[in-house]
């Protein structure tokens, strides 16, 4: 094998194992707190399992983040099978949906800083900054904070817009839940076809953010250059 194609395969490794376990846990985070809150839906389906198995979707789990990957496109992009939820069977349907939503994004949000914390510990050890240890780990800090972000945009059926329909008060949270029959056009539209046009939406509202969130992480780690 050369060492071009080499590369290649290490480039989709950094990033399929990182995606898959980000996925699995978060996917699994929503499961297991819509059953501490009364639905038992993704429970009774087998969802509620660190098996990556259930959560994958071989399209949007591997095949688009690595395109993506190899594209060049300058972000990568994601996601897993659902877990079904069915929000009527939550013991307090509009409060008790906020969180199930949230518990995604902050396990994501978790696993960023054990990597980081997973990180210092082998540098301390004496491990080289470039090794591939570390290369997976700053990957699954990356991963994990933009999947967190991202999920948190106010729009359903993101994670974020099941919040922000949580909270809102009616008649504004039935106006934006009506929008999760669109929703995913939308996002696939706003972070995929307008970067095609030169507008590069996925740096103001995700990459940035990641930075934002990244940067007093490293810091407090003693890992910002």
């Amino acid at each position: 094998m050369s060492d071009g194609w080499g590369q290649q395969l290490w480039l989709i490794v950094l990033v399929a194992v990182p995606i898959i376990v980000a996925i699995t846990l978060h996917e699994a985070a929503h499961g297991f707190v819509a059953r501490h809150f009364g639905d038992a839906t993704a429970a009774d389906a087998g969802r509620v399992t660190l098996n990556p198995l259930r959560h994958i979707d071989p399209f949007g789990t591997i095949l688009l983040p690595a395109l993506l990957l190899l594209s060049h496109t300058g972000m990568i992009f994601g996601y897993a099978k659902p877990v079904p939820v069915d929000f009527a069977k939550l013991n307090h349907p509009k409060r008790d949906m906020i969180w199930v939503a949230a518990a995604g994004p902050a396990m994501n949000i978790l696993l960023a800083l054990i990597s980081a914390l997973l990180i210092f510990a082998v540098a301390q050890a004496g491990a080289q900054r470039d090794g591939p240890a570390i290369q997976l780990l700053w990957a699954s800090v990356n991963i994990n904070l933009v999947l967190a972000v991202f999920n948190m945009i106010p729009l359903p059926p993101l994670d974020g817009g099941r919040v922000a329909v949580g909270i809102l008060p009616q008649p504004l949270s039935a106006a934006l839940a009506q929008l999760g029959r669109f929703g995913m056009l939308l996002v696939l539209a706003v972070f995929i076809l307008l970067p095609l046009a030169g507008v590069n939406v996925f740096q103001w509202v995700v990459a940035r953010p990641v930075e934002f969130l990244e940067r007093p992480l490293l810091t407090l780690l003693g890992l910002q250059d």
